[in-house]
This record gives C-alpha cells, sequence and structure tokens, in this order.
C-alpha cells in the first residue's frame, strides 16, 4: 500500500500544495489538447459519501480554455479524504510538474 501512496502523491503532486486543508489539487490534460487544467477539490463541501459509507468521492468537469473536449475527472479518498484511486476519460492526469514547466511555457 505505501507504493501505491507513494505513486499517487507523486501524481498529484501531493495533492496540497497551498498549505491550507480544505482543498485538493489535481491536474488534467484533456485528450487532444496541450492544455493542461488545473481541478481544485474543495474536501469540505465538495466530497459525496460512498454508498458504502467508507469514505468519499468527487466527480469534477475540466475543460480547458482552448481546447472544446471536456475530461471527467472521478476521485475516490478514504475517511481521513486521503486519495485512494481516480478515474479520468477523456482525457490523462498529469503530475504538477508537468504542469508548472507547462504554464511557465505559456
Amino acid at each position: 500500500m505505501g507504493q501505491k501512496m507513494d505513486f499517487l502523491k507523486k501524481l498529484f503532486g501531493g495533492g496540497n500544495t497551498t498549505g491550507d486543508n480544505r482543498s485538493y489539487y489535481v491536474y488534467v490534460r484533456p485528450k487532444r489538447c496541450e492544455e493542461i487544467v488545473e481541478v481544485r477539490i474543495d474536501l469540505m463541501n465538495e466530497l459525496s459519501i460512498r454508498d458504502d459509507g467508507d469514505g468519499y468521492w468527487v466527480r469534477k468537469m475540466a475543460r480547458a480554455t482552448r481546447c472544446p473536449f471536456p475530461s471527467e475527472v472521478v476521485l475516490y479518498f478514504d475517511k481521513r479524504k486521503t486519495l485512494v484511486s481516480s478515474e479520468v476519460v477523456d482525457g490523462e492526469l498529469v503530475e504538477k510538474a508537468v504542469y508548472d514547466a507547462w504554464t511557465t511555457e505559456q
């Protein structure tokens, strides 16, 4: 389990880079787009309890400003609001470092 969590932290840049405990960030590149979208999750207001009661989930749409293709992101959290898994439709998750490099190029 430790390796999986390390991978998720690396993929999402630790999730919370602002120092506040209510925000979680993921970075999404919609299909057929160069643009990368930063998606903020408000851990206090946007999470829903999973049907089994064993954690939370959230569904967000990521739409780039210069690209017509939205991506759907579904994130699953445990009871402590730690990310445990994710799904992306019509796009891909990228690491924060990739987002930062893309932003610098713009």
